[in-house]
């Protein structure tokens, strides 16, 4: 990771949090994974049923993570209030009590989309690059100093506007989605910004060095990375029509 701490930042004065905030957003602008062509194939009505079928399972794979991420992120947390605070990342995601969390309403989305709960549990299907990206951002999470990981957290900026696209989006255009499998990503128009807003005070207050606040600004380079590789592992398969061995083939399950 020495791209995210190089020694040219070692002696800069620290951003204003104003211009911090800004080189943050600014990420963004540029690299969030709502340019992909994926997702604009997807948000537009473009892809056919086996290959939503296709999104939503790999899809999965990182959703299942991020409860591991976040557990592992508290596991490194030695400050009471900061775990306190973290610990709804996990209920959102694993549920807790009656609520089933947002990994139980992702699989009412494969649900609805006539993948077996088993398999898509199971990840067996997923393409590798998948697999691998997700199993990137855990070990970035557990590898990387407490502020840079809380600012891996923050593609969840640019969240609410790709949830508001894809409701509306897929509800348009395609027949087989309705309003039901929709609920995950209503949820989380409220929980992103809380977190993302959570994530930004803190590293604005902890981030003390250029060279951290630079470190934090890669960091989210790192994840719209993250999201980016798995929207061309898709484009790759199921566009292209390069589908490695083992993965999901639209029509076989």
């Amino acid at each position: 990771m020495n791209d995210f701490s190089t020694a040219e930042w070692h002696d800069a004065p620290p951003l204003s949090k104003e211009a911090f905030e800004a080189a943050i957003r600014a990420v963004g602008e540029e690299r969030y994974h709502d340019k992909h062509p994926f997702h604009k194939m997807l948000h537009g009505g473009k892809l056919n049923k086996g290959q939503v079928q296709a999104w939503a399972l790999n899809r999965y794979c990182y959703q299942e993570a991020v409860p591991r991420k976040d557990a592992a992120f508290m596991s490194r947390v030695h400050d009471r209030d900061l775990r306190r605070e973290w610990i709804h990342r996990i209920h959102d995601h694993d549920g807790l009590g009656e609520e089933g969390g947002g990994i139980e309403r992702w699989l009412v989305l494969t649900d609805g989309l006539g993948l077996s709960r088993d398999y898509v549990t199971s990840r067996k299907g997923a393409l590798p690059a998948t697999k691998f990206a997700v199993e990137a951002y855990v070990r970035f999470v557990v590898e990387q100093p407490l502020v840079i990981a809380v600012a891996s957290s923050l593609t969840e900026l640019f969240a609410p506007a790709i949830h508001r696209e894809r409701i509306a989006g897929m509800l348009e255009n395609y027949a087989f989605v309705d309003d039901s499998v929709m609920a995950y990503f209503k949820r989380r128009l409220a929980q992103a910004p809380r977190d993302s807003d959570f994530a930004l005070s803190y590293i604005k207050a902890h981030a003390y060095t250029r060279a951290e606040q630079e470190a934090c600004v890669g960091a989210v380079r790192f994840k719209c990375d993250v999201l980016w590789a798995q929207l061309d592992a898709l484009y790759q398969a199921y566009v292209t029509g390069l589908i490695p061995p083992g993965a999901f083939t639209p029509g076989e399950k």
